[in-house]
């Protein structure tokens, strides 16, 4: 089978090839999954460039999520059928077969288009954790940056019906009527000379009880600056590649809180119930259009190391799959 391989860590664009692989069997509790589409994320990039938390033993198949066919079932598999049309994690994905947990595999509607699946649970699932995990309840305010990025725009669109309200940071102008376009307010470009002013008149003063950092550097004492008294800073990105810049002032005076979020830590913590709830909530929200997920590009998989390129380029309006 085809799959994209990295045998080095690296430039992903420089390191990945493809290469042909045995197919996988499924273990006990497993589902062998015939790949349609395959999201590329920015923890997968950072997976081959061996700058994330987790390092793979190499030679290693590349990718994390992708929507596709199951194939075949391990022992103890009840649940799911050959042929069923599935969203899937799990390790390897960019590749024509990959195994996953069959625990974690989410049959989808005809609804949810492939390429809606192929990106339905990781960055969504983030958001929506996310959302809990800052502790902020309806009617409170929460500011987050890289708000056009693929956890921000899920985070303000799964925000709205719960009645929170949410300030959106982007770095580009253009970014405000892209957010617009796709039903997302409170959008604010950090390039206006008075952005900072901008934000205290769309909250009217109000209260900020949590500020959302996928940027670092400079970004994160922007955010913490504009937090309320005892205010969480919660850090899940580190876009800018730079240490976060923070006020110690503004630490001590606010009595701020600062707070690392990684979903692979926390999603094992979640009560089985909560991870069904969280997944309904997306399956809802994406079939009914309140969720959009945006596709920049398409790329055959024998092309993944331009498409690694290309999910790398700054300024991109969704996300970047693999088609096998």
């Amino acid at each position: 089978m085809r799959s994209a391989v990295h045998s080095q860590f690296g430039s992903p664009s420089d390191v990945l090839r493809l290469d042909e692989r045995p197919l996988p069997e499924p273990g006990p509790g497993e589902a062998r999954i015939r790949m349609i589409m395959s999201a590329i994320h920015n923890h997968d990039l950072l997976t081959v460039s061996g700058q994330y938390g987790y390092k793979p033993q190499l030679p290693a198949v590349a990718g994390t999520e992708a929507v596709g066919l199951v194939d075949a079932v391990g022992d103890g598999v009840v649940h799911l059928k050959v042929g069923q049309r599935v969203a899937a994690s799990g390790r390897g994905t960019w590749s024509e077969y990959y195994i996953a947990s069959a625990a974690a595999v989410v049959p989808l509607p005809d609804s949810i288009s492939d390429e809606a699946g192929a990106q339905l649970i990781s960055m969504p699932l983030s958001a929506l954790t996310l959302l809990d995990f800052v502790g902020v309840e309806a009617g409170g305010w929460i500011v987050q940056n890289a708000a056009n990025g693929a956890v921000g725009k899920a985070l303000a669109m799964f925000a709205k019906p719960r009645g929170i309200r949410v300030v959106n940071l982007v770095r580009r102008d253009e970014a405000v009527a892209e957010l617009n376009q796709l039903g997302v307010d409170n959008v604010v470009s950090t390039a206006r000379e008075d952005w900072e002013g901008r934000v205290k008149e769309m909250t009217g003063g109000a209260r900020i009880g949590a500020a959302i950092d996928g940027v670092g550097g400079r970004s994160s004492g922007e955010l913490l600056s504009l937090l309320g008294e005892k205010g969480v800073l919660v850090s899940f990105g580190l876009m800018s590649g730079e240490p976060m810049e923070l006020s110690a002032s503004d630490l001590i005076f606010k009595q701020a809180e600062v707070k690392g979020f990684w979903l692979a830590k926390i999603a094992p913590t979640l009560p089985p119930e909560k991870l069904r709830s969280l997944v309904g909530e997306i399956i809802q929200g994406v079939s009914g259009g309140a969720v959009q997920l945006t596709v920049s590009e398409v790329f055959d998989l024998s092309d993944v190391a331009k498409a690694a390129a290309a999910a790398a380029e700054p300024g991109r309006k969704g996300k970047v799959l693999l088609r096998a």
